[in-house]
């Protein structure tokens, strides 16, 4: 349903995308909080600090929710909202793989393909709005340099 067929005012969907895009990762990193082990692992000298997580997520996650707005505001819930809730899975379903389960390659699997799926986003959010699109662009860019960060830590502290 799009903004257009819906009774409610679209703010109320811009609401409903903060909740569910903040929910979903939220879910999974209170339970799965860096701990002991993350602090032992041998880390490159670019390693971000830990104060910065906290504010770059809370960016991009609004970023993120606005854009699926926009999105829905256009075309209803559809194609490009189904990457969406994809890359939003694949999000949430890092913290545990890395976090919980200390395994730094299957993690590693899991934001591959939450890149990949980050990107197929941005492109159909694109089609549908630019602005959409562009949106993404700094959450494509944090990722990237997750996946990298995640690589590097695998390759610092093999198992």
């Amino acid at each position: 349903m799009s903004a257009s067929s819906s009774k409610q005012p679209p703010y109320f969907a811009l609401i409903g995308f903060i909740l569910i895009t903040f929910a979903a990762p939220a879910i999974s990193a209170f339970i799965e909080m860096p701990g002991a082990w993350y602090a032992a692992l041998q880390k490159p000298s670019w390693n971000p600090p830990a104060w910065l997580f906290g504010p770059v997520w809370t960016l991009l996650y609004m970023l993120m929710s606005v854009a699926a707005w926009l999105v829905w505001k256009r075309v209803g819930f559809s194609r490009p909202l189904v990457l969406y809730f994809v890359q939003l899975a694949l999000n949430a379903a890092w913290t545990p793989v890395f976090f919980g389960a200390h395994a730094l390659v299957p993690a590693l699997i899991v934001i591959v393909a939450m890149w990949i799926a980050i990107l197929a986003t941005l492109l159909s959010f694109r089609r549908v709005n630019p602005a959409a699109g562009w949106l993404f662009v700094p959450y494509l860019a944090w990722v990237s340099f997750a996946t990298v960060l995640n690589f590097t830590l695998w390759r610092l502290n093999p198992a």
